[in-house]
């Protein structure tokens, strides 16, 4: 009978200690386990980390082909009036831009196929009347300034995009000489020969409603985005830029002495007139870098 309960309790000792080894077994499972999560875990963060630091998370830089319209912060002179379609956005044929000034009308030819987020756009802003009586504000002996509603300097839209079509210093960006006139001059070696119609800008990729219009060979740098050519009123242009400016910009030129309103700005798809042969600009001296066109940071444009 002693043996027998020996035995019991030899057996159930055996059991306990099985028990007791299963429950060990399963506790340094957890562990290892929990560790295991722990280290992965922190791998993760560190990668994570990495990844942060070298600019992993950053939106892809815009590109100008994707028409990125980005958005910009509100600010005095900003007019949020949305933002251009991107679904089939023109990209051939031309387009006629005409600017009624009081001065007179400018008719320029736009090129969708080299600017097509930019004529895009202007078309877009044309049609919500956005320059519609708004004055340039800046002028010199060469161009003129246009697009911001304030008349500051600083104004555009709620949006801005990425460089299209910047003009290469080993070619000509425009060459606005009536086709087919053997009288015509040579080619010219300006970057912004007169009749050049292009974006004013405050740093790469940042256009958005201020545009020039050269009337004078100019030598800008290559930082601005042409997207057309004038082909009518260079001489309404040219008799603004006689008029003179206040000096007010010290980056060169000031507000016209004779103000210059735009009454209207339409965009059509009907091609344009032949262009007008260029006023001779003969002896035209290069406007240094620091008068190059710009546009306010707050209006990003």
């Amino acid at each position: 009978m002693a043996s027998s309960k020996s035995r019991q309790r030899a057996l159930a000792r055996a059991k306990t200690e099985r028990q007791i080894a299963r429950r060990a077994a399963a506790a340094r499972r957890r562990r290892q386990w929990q560790a295991g999560i722990g280290t992965a875990v922190v791998l993760v963060l560190l990668v994570v980390v990495v990844i942060w630091k070298t600019g992993g998370f950053s939106p892809a830089p815009a590109v100008a082909a994707d028409c990125a319209y980005t958005s910009v912060d509100p600010a005095a002179g900003i007019v949020d009036v949305g933002k251009p379609p991107v679904k089939d956005v023109v990209k051939n044929g031309v387009e006629t831009m005409t600017i009624t000034l009081g001065q007179g009308t400018v008719t320029a030819k736009l090129d969708p196929s080299k600017a097509p987020c930019t004529v895009n756009s202007f078309r877009y802003l044309a049609g919500k009347k956005f320059f519609d009586n708004t004055t340039c504000h800046r002028s010199t002996d060469t161009i003129l300034q246009c697009g911001d509603p304030s008349g500051t300097g600083s104004g555009g839209p709620a949006y801005r995009f990425p460089d299209e079509n910047l003009p290469s210093p080993s070619a000509p960006s425009a060459d606005p000489s009536t086709p087919g006139d053997a009288s015509a001059p040579a080619a010219n070696t300006a970057l912004y020969p007169a009749g050049t119609l292009a974006m004013a800008n405050s740093g790469a990729n940042t256009n958005s409603s201020q545009f020039f219009l050269v009337f004078k060979d100019q030598q800008f740098p290559p930082n601005y985005t042409v997207f057309g050519t004038i082909v009518g009123g260079l001489d309404v242009l040219q008799k603004i830029g006689a008029a003179g400016n206040d000096g007010s910009i010290q980056a060169g030129g000031g507000k016209p002495n004779q103000e210059v309103k735009i009454s209207s700005l339409t965009v059509t798809d009907q091609a344009p007139p032949e262009p007008e042969p260029v006023p001779s600009t003969s002896g035209a001296a290069s406007t240094p870098a620091s008068a190059a066109p710009s546009a306010g940071a707050s209006s990003s444009s």
